[in-house]
C-alpha cells in the first residue's frame, strides 16, 4: 500500500526561507539591465560634450562703492574718481556737497562689480557677484556693497547687487610690519544680486536646433549623431561639421523640453582623444594625456648655473684730502656648466611607460619644457604640443 507524504510545516517555512535568501542574493548579484548600462565610468553622456548653441551664460559688469570699511579703504588723495562717485551717489539721493569740499575718506573703496547671467534666468532670481577694488584700498573685509546696477554688452541693465562682503583673506600691520593671508582686495556677495531682466534664447525657435561640440571633433559629432538617432529615429540628427550636430526637435515646448532631457543622458562612445602635451611656461607644469606615446631616443642635457656675488666697497679719500668717502659695489658672475650624460630612452606605448622614461633624466619640470620640445623636433614625441 502506498503512501503519500505530506511535508510538515517547518519544513515548508525552511524552504521558504531558502528561497527568500536566494532571490534576495540574484537581485544583489545580477542587478537590472538599465542599472547596469547607466554605472558611472561605462559611458560619457551627450551633455558632458555638448550643448545647445545659443543657451548660454552672459556676462555682467557695474562699478560701485564699497561702505564700511574700517580704515582700510581708498586714499582719496590718490583716487579722485572715488570721491566723485561718493558725490555723486550723494546728489541723487538729495544731499547737496558745498563745491570745493576735500572729503579725506578711508571707510569706502571704489569697486568693480562682475556677474555671470545663467541662462533662462527670470526677473526676482538671485546670483553670486565678485567684487574686485579699483583703487588703493587695503582691505575690503567688512564692507557693504552699495546697490549696483549691473550691465551687459549691449548697455542694459539685468540685475541690481547689493550686500555684505564675504573676504576670504586676512591681514595685519604694525609698527612697519605686515602679515596677509590670501586676498584682501577682492570679495564675494553670495546670492548679492536680483535679476531685473531676462535674455530670451533661441530655444523655441524653428524645427530644428544645433547641438554645440565643447570640442572640434569628427569622430565625436559623428558618435552624437548615432546616438541621437539610435534612440529617437533615424534622420533625427545630422553632423553638420566637427563641431555642430543639428537635431530635429518637436514643435511643442513641454514635448521639445522633455526630447532635449532625454538625448541630454544618452550614452556616448568617445574614441581615443588626439595625443596632447600641454606645457605651462609660467609656472612650469606639464599635463599630458593617455594617448601620448614616445619613441626611442636618446637625451643629453646640462644645466646652466649663474652665480652672482656682490661685496660692499668703501673708497676714503687721502688723508687731509677734499675729496668725499664713497660706498660701492663689486660684483663677480660666474657661469658654470654640469654635463649631462647620454640617457637611451626606450619606446613607450603607454603614458606610464612615458613617464617613467622622463623620470630616468632626473629633470626638472623647467627643464622638461626644453627637453619635450626637442624630442617632438627630432620625431620621438608622438603628440601635439601645446604652450600656454
Amino acid at each position: 500500500m502506498a503512501h503519500t507524504m505530506n511535508p510538515s510545516p517547518d519544513r515548508l517555512m525552511r524552504w521558504t526561507v531558502v528561497l527568500a535568501f536566494l532571490a534576495a542574493s540574484s537581485a544583489l548579484w545580477w542587478p537590472h539591465p538599465a542599472a547596469a548600462t547607466s554605472s558611472p565610468g561605462a559611458a560619457t553622456r551627450i551633455k558632458e560634450v555638448a550643448a545647445v548653441q545659443g543657451v548660454r551664460s552672459n556676462q555682467l559688469v557695474g562699478y560701485g562703492l564699497v561702505v564700511g570699511l574700517d580704515g582700510t579703504g581708498d586714499q582719496t588723495t590718490q583716487t579722485p574718481f572715488t570721491t566723485q562717485s561718493l558725490m555723486a551717489m550723494l546728489q541723487q539721493m538729495g544731499v547737496t556737497v558745498p563745491p570745493g569740499t576735500s572729503m579725506q575718506l578711508r571707510n569706502v573703496a571704489a569697486v568693480m562689480v562682475t556677474a555671470q547671467l545663467p541662462p533662462f534666468a527670470q526677473p526676482g532670481q538671485t546670483i553670486d557677484v565678485n567684487v574686485s577694488s579699483v583703487g588703493n584700498a587695503k582691505s575690503l573685509r567688512g564692507g557693504t556693497l552699495i546697490a549696483t546696477p549691473l550691465k551687459g554688452a549691449d548697455g542694459n541693465v539685468y540685475a541690481l547687487a547689493q550686500g555684505q562682503l564675504i573676504v576670504g583673506g586676512a591681514g595685519a600691520a604694525a609698527g612697519g610690519s605686515k602679515v596677509q593671508i590670501n586676498h584682501l582686495s577682492a570679495g564675494r556677495v553670495p546670492e548679492g544680486a536680483t535679476v531685473e531682466r531676462s535674455v530670451p534664447t533661441p530655444l523655441m525657435d524653428g524645427d530644428t536646433l544645433a547641438l554645440g561640440l565643447n570640442a572640434a571633433d569628427f569622430n565625436t559629432a559623428r558618435a552624437v549623431a548615432e546616438a541621437i538617432n539610435g534612440a529617437k529615429g533615424a534622420g533625427t540628427a545630422a553632423a553638420l561639421d566637427g563641431r555642430t550636430v543639428r537635431v530635429r526637435v518637436p514643435q511643442a515646448a513641454e514635448h521639445r523640453v522633455a526630447f532635449l532631457a532625454d538625448i541630454e543622458n544618452l550614452p556616448l562612445r568617445l574614441a581615443r582623444p588626439a595625443a596632447r602635451v600641454v606645457l605651462n611656461a609660467r609656472t612650469g607644469s606639464v599635463v599630458m594625456n593617455e594617448a601620448v606615446t614616445l619613441g626611442e631616443c636618446a637625451v643629453a642635457h646640462g644645466n646652466l648655473a649663474v652665480t652672482i656675488s656682490t661685496t660692499p666697497v668703501v673708497s676714503q679719500p687721502n688723508p687731509f684730502g677734499q675729496g668725499q668717502t664713497v660706498a660701492g659695489e663689486k660684483s663677480d658672475i660666474a657661469i658654470s656648466q654640469q654635463g649631462g650624460a647620454l640617457v637611451a630612452m626606450p619606446a613607450g606605448a603607454k603614458l606610464t611607460d612615458v613617464v617613467k622614461a622622463l623620470n630616468a633624466l632626473g629633470a626638472t619640470p623647467m627643464d622638461l619644457l626644453a627637453i619635450l620640445q626637442a624630442m617632438k623636433s627630432a620625431g620621438a614625441l608622438r603628440a601635439e604640443i601645446e604652450v600656454i
